[in-house]
């Protein structure tokens, strides 16, 4: 079976669930937004959520294609440098990537894009990259 994502970056992201920064890291970006607007289900889901990391992970590690491109590393970039679209680039997207760099992650609503899809996008560029 694949590893595409990380339990340890999970439970990470966990700390700042309210936010529902795991969830959209292993792909369920309804309940991350849910998260992300109501606290974490003011706070009851979040702590549930300590219990179900470990299932969240194996059903994206088997939801996912593995490849060149890392989840963990891309869920990163588009974290912390998104704005500058580094993430985009570390993909090979780098017309877009270059567009985020010049207008602040296409004023924002790019990079709130990028958090409902990103699984997605890397998914599609591994199973690119294998052919």
């Amino acid at each position: 079976m694949q590893d595409t994502h990380s339990k340890l970056i999970g439970y990470l992201l966990w700390i700042f669930g309210f936010t529902g920064a795991h969830r959209f890291y292993y792909g369920k970006p309804v309940t991350g937004t849910i998260w992300f607007l109501t606290l974490g289900l003011l706070g009851i889901g979040w702590l549930i959520d300590l219990f179900l990391i470990p299932s969240m992970d194996r059903e994206a590690d088997i939801r996912f294609q593995s490849g060149d491109v890392d989840y963990t590393v891309a869920w990163l970039l588009l974290t912390f440098l998104g704005v500058f679209g580094v993430h985009r680039m570390y993909m090979g997207k780098w017309l877009t990537g270059i567009l985020y760099l010049c207008t602040f992650g296409f004023f924002l609503i790019g990079i709130l894009v990028d958090f409902w899809t990103l699984n997605d996008q890397v998914s599609i560029r591994n199973a690119e990259n294998r052919r």
